[in-house]
């Protein structure tokens, strides 16, 4: 088998596509999350706490020094780990409730009488007897 047509068989897999749609999806889903923690939850939380910017919260390890180009501000920026913090919670908990709702649907799934093992209904356990009574007569 050549490679190219190796590689066509693989592309052409559901598994690689379902994939290729996952990954997509997940990244449009981290802007709307980053979105929604910078601009909408973390103003609040800020205001709530003194009008404090969480972007701009940093503990300064070396001042920059305006005289001379060479010396850049050192810090440790807090703030913003704390935003990715909070986005990494907000995605991990709409991810939970993904894995719950399917988890829960593979569950009714699987409580469902398979019809082939499953006994006969009412009426074909009627029907039944009528013709074991026909073949008797």
């Amino acid at each position: 088998m050549s490679l190219l047509s190796e590689f066509k068989e693989f592309a052409a897999k559901g598994n690689v596509v379902d994939l290729a749609v996952g990954v997509i999806i997940g990244a449009s889903f981290g802007k709307i999350v980053t979105s929604l923690v910078e601009q909408v939850v973390m103003p609040p939380i800020g205001l709530v706490l003194g009008r404090v910017d969480f972007s701009n919260l940093k503990w300064v390890l070396a001042a920059e020094d305006p005289t001379t180009e060479a010396v850049e501000e050192v810090a440790i920026q807090y703030g913003a780990f704390l935003n990715t913090v909070i986005q990494f919670l907000i995605v991990a908990f709409v991810v939970f409730l993904m894995v719950k709702a399917i988890n829960k649907l593979r569950r009714a799934e699987a409580a469902k009488p398979d019809p082939v093992t499953a006994g006969p209904t009412p009426s074909e356990a009627l029907l039944a007897e009528i013709r074991d009574e026909l073949r008797k007569r």
